[in-house]
């Protein structure tokens, strides 16, 4: 197979395909006649296995890992086990993270709704942002004037 065809078969671009195989992932001959790299039913498998990887999560120095220790015959599955494990784990701290990010921007835009703008004078830059944590200040209009 040729890069279109192979990139075809593992529905993704040809780009993909050439950045895996400059990345050693993917081992392709050479045709002798036209100088083309010409991919096989196992360069086919182990592209398909990396893309299923890299949607899961796993990082390409990992995906290599993975297929290293199967080209040694050695069961790749309980590193796998161990790294989705920690990556889960990553994952959730950083939708916990997210989700307190929500809940202050959605907090900061109801206060905000209520504060009129202020003009910077010397002692602040955007009172929208130096006050949004200060619920009493923000329903105090007069302290945000510009008087």
């Amino acid at each position: 197979m040729k890069v279109k065809e192979i990139a075809q078969a593992a529905g993704v671009n040809p780009d993909t395909v050439r950045f895996y195989t400059r990345e050693g992932l993917l081992n392709p001959t050479r045709n002798p006649d036209n100088n083309y790299q010409q991919y096989d039913a196992d360069d086919l498998r182990r592209l398909r296995f990396a893309r299923k990887a890299r949607q899961l999560g796993f990082s390409l120095p990992e995906i290599r890992s993975i297929l290293d220790q199967a080209d040694d015959h050695h069961s790749p599955c309980p590193m796998v086990r161990e790294v989705f494990e920690k990556r889960l784990a990553e994952v959730e701290r950083e939708i916990a993270e997210l989700q307190q990010l929500r809940e202050r921007m959605k907090s900061a835009l109801g206060i905000w709704r209520d504060m009129p703008d202020g003009t910077p004078d010397g002692h602040t830059i955007c009172r929208l942002i130096e006050h949004w944590d200060e619920p009493a200040l923000a329903k105090d209009t007069e302290a945000y004037s510009d008087d």
